[in-house]
């Protein structure tokens, strides 16, 4: 496969601001629906860009609950159809990431004076199943309440009515992310992070280019294209503002916070569904920690600046007492936290929790289409529609020869339903040529599937697993600061309590040969972790105060 690494950066950057290149479409934004829409314009082979002002996934796209699913809680809003489009969503990505989208069961318990009794919430599992047209892993149960806490022994049992349980997923959002990238990058699409779009040119009424800035080396180019897509999540309405003069604002982000837990804390068989208020929050057991979240609040201001407080903290422990009384779970078992902006789109609704998230997509000027809002779940298939409505302002050959959609084919080609089946062989392989731990040797795999095999012959196999990581996201995610990878390559920072700072210094020696940093530059980017790790945990500072 085509390496994407920094290297590939500064070539993309001379490719994209040459004058004589000009774009069927740029995209500006790299989370997951920018992602998305690079891949499938790229498919279809089509000439494409995309720029990311920060680090991929470096929004929304790594700070979400890390779910595929399609949302249970969407059938008491009527959403049918966008229920019934995650669901077969949902399907889609389990056959086109193995390696990032896992199948897991929830479990939904009951209480009396709930919101909804057994018999409704029956109907609903049902319906859940109906629409997924019964193509779940595993079909949903209903459990008594004996059977509910024999499952789950440490749930609150006072006026509990019983539970179901239901299948769902979770997924590496980050990660996901990363592997659309890459499988743009293989299929032509000219990629580069940490490069901001300032400003925009028109002719005739139609958009002709956008002016950006490398922010690394502050040098200012031009890209040309015939079609621009923006899809920057919660940053919509402050490009809007830059590239259109008569914008008017069309979201209302939501604040979520999420804590992590190691698993030995909080045992889950399952992950757990816990009604709080009109709010749902998550308990959700992955490889190495537990998910619990999240908030849903009105949020003002510049997404960079959105931050967890004490309340948000102690809202989601109030709401772990109430439902495990017995774990007495305190702010200090907290491993991290992380925050994010939802880019919902404004719909009129009194509330943010009955706010939809359905997508919006609009073209102006015949030549800048906007996506906002939407579900994770759903970003293969927002990206489709994304093209879709491209093409309907290019010339009737062109929407003709680029017509055709390819993107449920697998992201990664040496990860498919099929080469799942050879991990077990490729497990007992590298028993006997590394010299990781069992664990070791089960994370590569899990996470890299049989590419865990081209990592070693192209890294060596003496060395350890954390390096393996970085060499692997230097070489193929773009990765070029330690902040983003502790943060959005690899669960360093979320999943250990020492967020994995006995590593740095051979993580970071890496980085310097790697990328060629001066010794100065990598104490700054050490110390640039650091700062990372207390301002996301700056609400334990203000706790102890």
């Amino acid at each position: 496969m085509k390496t994407f690494s920094a290297f590939d950066r500064q070539k993309n950057l001379l490719k994209l601001g040459n004058s004589e290149t000009e774009l069927d479409i740029l995209v500006i934004g790299g989370g997951i629906t920018g992602a998305g829409v690079a891949r499938d314009a790229a498919m279809r082979g089509m000439k494409v860009g995309l720029i990311e002002a920060n680090d991929f996934a470096y929004g929304t796209s790594s700070r979400s609950s890390k779910l595929i699913h399609g949302g249970i809680r969407y059938l008491e809003n009527l959403e049918f159809k966008l229920v019934f489009e995650a669901l077969t969503e949902r399907q889609k990505l389990f056959e086109m990431a193995p390696h990032l989208v896992h199948p897991l069961r929830f479990t939904l318990p009951l209480y009396e004076g709930g919101r909804v009794g057994m018999f409704k919430m029956g109907l609903g599992m049902w319906l859940y199943d109906a629409l997924s047209l019964f193509q779940a892993p595993e079909l949903h149960e209903r459990l008594d309440v004996k059977e509910t806490l024999q499952r789950i022994p440490y749930l609150r049992s006072e006026k509990l009515l019983g539970s179901f349980v239901y299948s769902d997923a979770y997924m590496d959002d980050d990660r996901l992310v990363h592997e659309t990238l890459r499988s743009a990058n293989q299929h032509g699409a000219i990629i580069a992070n940490y490069t901001r779009a300032t400003g925009a040119k028109y002719q005739d009424g139609r958009i002709t280019s956008v002016d950006c800035e490398d922010l690394f080396s502050k040098r200012k180019i031009t890209i040309h294209a015939k079609h621009v897509v923006t899809s920057v999540g919660p940053w919509t309405d402050e490009v809007g503002q830059k590239l259109q003069d008569k914008w008017k604002q069309i979201l209302r982000p939501t604040k979520g916070v999420h804590l992590t837990f190691n698993k030995e804390k909080i045992s889950l068989p399952s992950a757990v569904v816990m009604a709080a208020e009109s709010r749902i929050v998550f308990a959700i057991p992955r490889h190495e920690m537990v998910v619990v979240g999240t908030t849903d609040t009105d949020f003002q201001g510049s997404p960079d600046s959105v931050s967890t407080s004490p309340d948000d903290v102690n809202y989601l422990l109030n709401v772990i007492d109430t439902y495990f009384p017995g774990s007495k779970i305190k702010s200090e078992d907290i491993v991290a936290s992380y925050v994010g902006v939802r880019p919902l789109v404004h719909d009129g609704s009194a509330t943010e929790g009955k706010t939809s998230r359905e997508h919006t997509i609009f073209t102006l000027d015949r030549s800048l289409t906007f996506v906002a809002g939407g579900k994770y779940t759903t970003y293969r298939l927002m990206a489709e529609q994304v093209m879709n409505e491209v093409l309907q302002y290019f010339p009737f050959a062109e929407k003709t020869k680029f017509h055709r959609c390819f993107t449920e084919s697998p992201l990664n080609p040496l990860v498919t339903c099929d080469t799942r089946q050879l991990e077990p062989y490729l497990l007992d392989e590298l028993a006997q040529t590394t010299q990781l731990s069992h664990i070791e040797r089960q994370w590569l795999v899990e996470r890299h599937g049989l590419e865990a095999k081209e990592i070693l012959v192209r890294f060596g196999k003496d060395r350890g697993y954390w390096e393996y990581e970085s060499l692997h996201s230097l070489e193929n995610t773009m990765c070029t600061k330690l902040v983003d990878f502790y943060a959005r390559r690899v669960p360093l920072f979320l999943g250990f309590k020492s967020h994995g700072l006995e590593y740095l210094p051979k993580i970071s020696q890496l980085f310097q040969e790697y990328l060629g940093w001066g010794d100065e530059q990598k104490k700054a980017e050490e110390q640039a972790l650091r700062d990372y790790i207390r301002k996301e945990l700056a609400w334990q500072t203000i706790n102890a105060i």
